[in-house]
């Protein structure tokens, strides 16, 4: 591929280079490397089930950390809250159609959908605000729910004339009525960093954002700053980043050629979650929490999140110092024998990463001095997402990955069997060691998996265009970790997917 110098300078506005751009080509022309499958991660064979006693020697590995000021949370917070409300964006025919039913009898999904709705309205935590945008135009909500004019509702609901829901970040809608006020999952993901790090303490989160919800995310936690730090007795350090324009992608045309505006201008998408992998890399961490923006609930119903959380922090810890220890003694003893040895257990029982007996220093070096990262798994029910699995790669070596099922080869009997057999999902709540043995941050670009992107199709202004989306942030781009998966339980898991999770318990007042 030859690109213009027009071509050629576009690119280099945003910071993409050439190269990077003409790889990207050729990985839409010849299609996404799909990942194969041995068997699926379960306990007792790739997922840790910590026993009751761990506890003790985690929760003291966490109190180490947190005394020490280790601890990041990372929150990817630019997602648009758009699909949530799926259910509701209905055809103006079933409105009408809604508009006349007596409500006694769903006569379709949607219609189903739509009377739940209005039937748990005032259930739901924006209702009052919802309620005010309306009497703000002249408009009463109770009388357009007698009147079951969803019509207008929704309108004022998602709109720009009303609350815009349609058109902000999942992080800034209202999720759950509190005493202190209505909470977003933005104000929630503070509320918990604040009570896993106790009193007095200094707590730091990371947010990633879209450019032009910046200053909204700032005027939300502007205006709650003074009462959480109070309630909680902590100071907050909050920064925000947004997605760097050089991670975007090319996409290609019906024809094969890049994909190009009316005025002939290249067409560059956003690379996916796994274009985050740089604004975590910009911030040097430590000991990083990445968790969903939309896993939150109450203060009420914290407390299982809270005892996770620390148990996979203080996990991580414990397997991180000897990780640690065992590089130290490497690089001061490096032909060792019993070093050696010690090292190759570690890395073989401990790590599971079947190394042989007569690996050399560099190669034992290469595979020990890596960034670790502890993540949560959940038992499936139903809930979309990725899961654990042992993956072999091109080389023949097996590891534990996080796997979607966008990159697995679905038309092969073998892969789609071994897909049916799992029995965890990711939930995306994980604990990362950034750091190597010498307190120096990783650059984590070194460890990832470049073939691990994930090509679909999009329809385009009538027209079918493949995209390509960066290797996944907790697939491809941290392939070249150390991995561990820990089961923790379902009721640590509580995301808002549909306007209809919000009714679940774990969301509610209680």
């Amino acid at each position: 591929m030859t690109f213009s110098e027009q071509d050629r300078q576009q690119l280099a506005a945003i910071g993409l280079p050439p190269q990077d751009a003409e790889r990207q080509i050729k990985l839409l022309s010849s299609g996404q490397a799909e990942i194969k499958l041995e068997r699926p991660c379960r306990p007792g064979d790739g997922i840790i089930q910590l026993a009751q006693e761990q506890a003790a020697r985690c929760q003291e590995m966490f109190d180490q950390a947190v005394a020490a000021g280790r601890l990041l949370r990372f929150v990817p917070a630019s997602g648009a809250a758009s699909r949530m409300f799926s259910p509701l964006r209905v055809a103006p025919e079933t409105l009408e159609e809604f508009h006349g039913d007596d409500g006694q009898q769903a006569t379709s999904e949607a219609i189903g959908n739509l009377n739940r709705f209005l039937d748990a309205l005032p259930r739901f935590a924006f209702f009052a605000d919802l309620e005010q945008a309306l009497a703000d135009d002249g408009h009463n909500l109770q009388q357009a729910m007698a009147a079951r004019d969803l019509a207008l509702i929704i309108r004022y609901l998602l709109e720009p004339c009303g609350l815009g829901y349609a058109q902000l970040p999942k992080g800034l809608l209202a999720f759950h009525a509190t005493a202190d006020g209505i909470r977003t999952p933005f104000i929630e993901h503070l509320a918990e960093a604040a009570l896993l790090a106790g009193l007095d303490r200094e707590v730091a989160l990371h947010f990633t954002v879209s450019p032009e919800h910046l200053p909204l995310f700032k005027a939300q936690f502007a205006a709650w700053q003074e009462t959480l730090e109070s309630t909680y007795g902590c100071d907050f350090r909050v920064s925000y980043s947004v997605q760097k324009p050089a991670t975007d992608t090319l996409a290609l045309d019906p024809s094969g050629q890049p994909l190009r505006t009316a005025s002939g201008q290249l067409v560059l998408r956003p690379g996916g979650h796994g274009a985050l992998l740089e604004n975590l890399n910009d911030l040097a961490g430590d000991i990083i929490l990445i968790r969903n923006i939309d896993n939150v609930v109450p203060d009420q119903r914290k407390h299982i999140n809270l005892e996770w959380t620390k148990r996979l922090v203080g996990y991580l810890l414990d397997v991180q110092q000897e990780q640690q220890a065992l590089l130290k003694a490497l690089h001061g003893q490096p032909n060792d024998p019993v070093v050696q040895e010690r090292v190759l257990s570690f890395l073989n029982d401990r790590l599971q990463c079947a190394i042989p007996a007569a690996a050399p220093y560099q190669e034992l070096l290469a595979w020990l001095d890596r960034p670790l990262r502890v993540c949560g798994m959940v038992p499936s029910s139903g809930e979309p997402g990725g899961g654990p699995f042992w993956i072999r790669d091109h080389r023949g070596r097996m590891s534990r990955q996080i796997v979607e099922g966008a990159q697995i080869d679905s038309s092969d009997p073998n892969q789609a069997a071994i897909l049916k057999q799992s029995t965890h999902f990711n939930p995306v709540d994980m604990v990362c060691g950034v750091r190597d043995w010498q307190q120096r941050p990783y650059d984590l670009s070194r460890y990832v998996d470049q073939d691990a992107v994930i090509i679909t199709c999009k329809d385009q202004d009538g027209q079918t265009v493949r995209v390509l989306e960066r290797p996944g942030l907790w697939n491809g781009s941290m392939a070249g970790w150390h991995t561990l998966f820990v089961e923790i339980p379902p009721e640590a898991f509580n995301p808002v997917k549909t306007v209809f999770d919000l009714l679940r318990p774990a969301h509610q007042p209680g």
